[in-house]
C-alpha cells in the first residue's frame, strides 16, 4: 500500500490508507487516544481505540515529534466534532496498525504552536524550527516564486547557466571570502561576490540571454536588509537591449510571478513609475522611497524604478567600496556605462557624470539593481583609473579587459534579490524568515557551529600557518 498525504484524505472516506509523519499532539479521552499526525500537507486526526489492544498499547507510548506510520480507515467525524480550520477537519482515521519509525527527545520549544521563541534557540535547532507551519510555508512560497521566474525567463528565450563558485579575487566592492588552493601553493580562489564578470563574459561569448538564481558570497557587515555571508539573486543579462527593455521585462516578470504566487497582493502603480535619482533625493531625502498609499497595508506593493544615478560617488566609511581609492567609488559597480553625453566630463568633473544604473525599490527597500554595461575596453580602463585602482589591481582584470577587445556587444542586466523580495511578499520582519539555514548577525551558524577550527594536517596541506595573537 502506498503512502497518502493528509490533503488527499477527504476524497477517500471509507478507504484503508497508509499515512506517515510526526506526532503533532496527543489527547486522551477516557480510553480513546487521539493523535494529530503532521505531514508536509497538513494535520490528520488519528483515533486509537481499546478494540485493537496491541495497537492501542503502542499508541499509549507516543509523544510529540515521534515519527510514525499508520494504517487505518477514513471515517467522517461525528457531527459537532468537525474542525473547520483543517482541510481534514471533517474526517478522521481509525487506526488498524501503527509503526514507530523513531522516537524524539523533548523539543527545546513548542513546535505545534507559533509561539515566540528566542532567536538563538531557533537557529541552533533550525531543523525543528522548520517543522513549524509558517517557516515551512515560506520555503514553499520561495520555491513557487522562483519556479515562476524560471518559467517566465524560459519563455522569453533566456538560458539558465551556472557560473563558477571558485573564481578570482578582484576589487568589486566588498571583502572576498578566500579559498586556499592545495595544488597551487600560496594561491587563493575567491567565492563570487556576484557573477558580474562571468555574465558579461557570457554576453561576449554570444549567449545573448542569460540568467541564474545565483548565490552571492560577500564578507560584509550585516544590515537589516542584508544577511551575512550569502544571499541569492535573480541574475540576468542580455545583449543588444536598451534600459527601457530591461525595465519592462523585469516588471512583467515580477508582476506575473507575484500574481500567481501571492494573489492577495495589490500593486500601488501600474505601470511602475520611473523617478530620477536627483528628483528622488530632492523630494524624499532618500533613494529608497516608500510610496505606498497606506504604509500599514501588508497587501500593498509600491514598486518604483530609480534611474539616472551618478556614475561615481565620494568614498565614505559607512558604505566603503573595497578596492577603490580614497576619493571616488562606483555608485553601482565599476562596469556601469556612463551616459554618452557625459563621457567628456570624466576628465573635467567626474562627479557630474550620470550613468545607466537603475534600482528597483519596493515599499522603501531596494530589492534590485542593475545597469547597462561598459563594452569598450578603453572606457572600462578609464573608469578603473578614476576609481583609483593601481597597476596591480588593474592587472587582476586583464582577462576581462582582453575579452572586451574581442567584439563585446552592448549589454545590460539586473539582479533582484530573492530574500529581500520574499521578506516583503511573505510579510516577514527579517530576511532570516525566508532562508532555510540562516546565520546570526555576527556570521555564526549556530546549528553547524561554524565557522570552526580545522586540523593542523588540513592547514599543512594548504600551506597555511595561523599566527596566534598574544594578549597584552
Amino acid at each position: 500500500m502506498s503512502r497518502v498525504l493528509s490533503s488527499e484524505l477527504p476524497q477517500k472516506v471509507g478507504h484503508l490508507v497508509k499515512l506517515s509523519g510526526w506526532v503533532q499532539a496527543r489527547r486522551d479521552h477516557g480510553k480513546i487516544i487521539f493523535i494529530d499526525l503532521r505531514d508536509r500537507e497538513g494535520i490528520t486526526q488519528i483515533v486509537f481505540t481499546p478494540d485493537n489492544p496491541k495497537v492501542h498499547r503502542l499508541a499509549d507510548s507516543l509523544r510529540p515529534e515521534y515519527v510514525i506510520g499508520v494504517e487505518g480507515v477514513i471515517n467522517k467525524r461525528p457531527k459537532g466534532m468537525e474542525n473547520p480550520r483543517l482541510v481534514t477537519g471533517k474526517i478522521e482515521v481509525l487506526a488498524k496498525n501503527l509503526i514507530i519509525f523513531n522516537k524524539s527527545l523533548t523539543p527545546p520549544f513548542e513546535i505545534s504552536r507559533e509561539k515566540k521563541v528566542e532567536e538563538t534557540l531557533r537557529l541552533k535547532y533550525r531543523y525543528l524550527d522548520l517543522r513549524r507551519p509558517r517557516l515551512k510555508n515560506n520555503l514553499k512560497l520561495r520555491y513557487q516564486f522562483i519556479k515562476e521566474i524560471r518559467n517566465f525567463l524560459d519563455k522569453e528565450g533566456f538560458i539558465e547557466i551556472e557560473t563558477p563558485l571558485l573564481t578570482k579575487s578582484t576589487p568589486e566592492g566588498a571583502r572576498d571570502f578566500l579559498v586556499p588552493s592545495r595544488l597551487q601553493k600560496g594561491k587563493f580562489y575567491a567565492l563570487p561576490q556576484a557573477p558580474q564578470q562571468y555574465k558579461q563574459l557570457l554576453m561576449i561569448a554570444g549567449i545573448e540571454k542569460y540568467f541564474q538564481i545565483a548565490p552571492c558570497l560577500r564578507d560584509e557587515d550585516p544590515r537589516a536588509d542584508r544577511s551575512y555571508g550569502e544571499f541569492y539573486q535573480i541574475d540576468l543579462e542580455a545583449s543588444f537591449v536598451t534600459r527601457e527593455e530591461i525595465l519592462e521585462l523585469v516588471e512583467r516578470m515580477l508582476k506575473q510571478a507575484i500574481k500567481k504566487v501571492f494573489p492577495e497582493k495589490k500593486f500601488t502603480f501600474d505601470p511602475w513609475p520611473r523617478l530620477t535619482y536627483e528628483e528622488t533625493i530632492k523630494k524624499y531625502k532618500t533613494d529608497k522611497p516608500d510610496l505606498r498609499k497606506k504604509k500599514n497595508d501588508l497587501s500593498e506593493l509600491a514598486f518604483t524604478w530609480i534611474i539616472d544615478f551618478p556614475l561615481l560617488v565620494k568614498q565614505t566609511k559607512k558604505d566603503f567600496f573595497f578596492g577603490a581609492g580614497e576619493k571616488w567609488a562606483p555608485a553601482h559597480n565599476p562596469f556601469t556605462l556612463p551616459k554618452e553625453k557625459d563621457i567628456p566630463l570624466l576628465d573635467k568633473d567626474p562627479g557630474k557624470v550620470k550613468s545607466y544604473q537603475y534600482d528597483l525599490v519596493l515599499n522603501g527597500v531596494e530589492v534590485g539593481g542593475g545597469a547597462l554595461r561598459i563594452h569598450d575596453a578603453d572606457l572600462q580602463e578609464k573608469i578603473f583609473d578614476l576609481i583609483g585602482l593601481d597597476k596591480k589591481q588593474k592587472e587582476q582584470f586583464n582577462h576581462f579587459l582582453t575579452a572586451l577587445r574581442y567584439g563585446a556587444p552592448p549589454h545590460g542586466g539586473i539582479a533582484p534579490g530573492v530574500e529581500r523580495l520574499l521578506m516583503i511578499l511573505c510579510n516577514e520582519p527579517s530576511l532570516r524568515e525566508v532562508i532555510a539555514f540562516p546565520k546570526t548577525g555576527d556570521g555564526n551558524d549556530l546549528m553547524m557551529n561554524a565557522p570552526s577550527t580545522v586540523s593542523a594536517e588540513q592547514l599543512k596541506e594548504l600551506h597555511i600557518k595561523i599566527n596566534q595573537e598574544k594578549n597584552g
